[in-house]
């Protein structure tokens, strides 16, 4: 499996400085980041969106293979992540999901998201408390 690369840049102390955080897709592209995108309500990103990105991303594609074994194949997994940054540490990652999932019961849908929260490969790298509210619609 091929390794996946980002370079942060941070300049000057970590109330008054900024920085950039760009990904070897570019899709990141020195993307600014700051205290006041951190801790305030600054424009730029910050490290927990870019984990929260990172969660809801993983999830919903893992969700897409448990789905995808269990014999069904959904219309859209739409997944928002939440995550909690308190005193320094990453706590919670509160993951909501709004599935379309023809044919499925409300059991199999429940479990099948379950598998996906458990073994996602972020879920497994956070340490931290891990939520799922999984809602079918339909």
């Amino acid at each position: 499996m091929p390794t996946r690369s980002a370079t942060a840049v941070w300049n000057g102390s970590g109330k008054e400085g900024s920085g950039t955080v760009s990904t070897q897709s570019t899709v990141l592209n020195n993307a600014q980041y700051s205290y006041k995108t951190r801790f305030e309500d600054g424009v730029g990103t910050n490290p927990e969106e870019l984990i929260a990105a990172a969660h809801a991303g993983c999830f919903a594609m893992k969700l897409s293979f448990v789905l995808g074994a269990a014999g069904f194949t959904p219309t859209s997994l739409k997944v928002t992540c939440g995550i909690t940054l308190d005193n320094g540490k990453v706590t919670d990652s509160k993951l909501q999901l709004i599935a379309s999932v023809p044919g499925i019961d409300q059991q199999k849908f429940q479990e099948c998201a379950e598998d996906a929260k458990q073994n996602c490969p972020i879920s497994q790298l956070l340490n931290a408390n891990i939520s799922l509210d999984a809602q079918l619609e339909g």
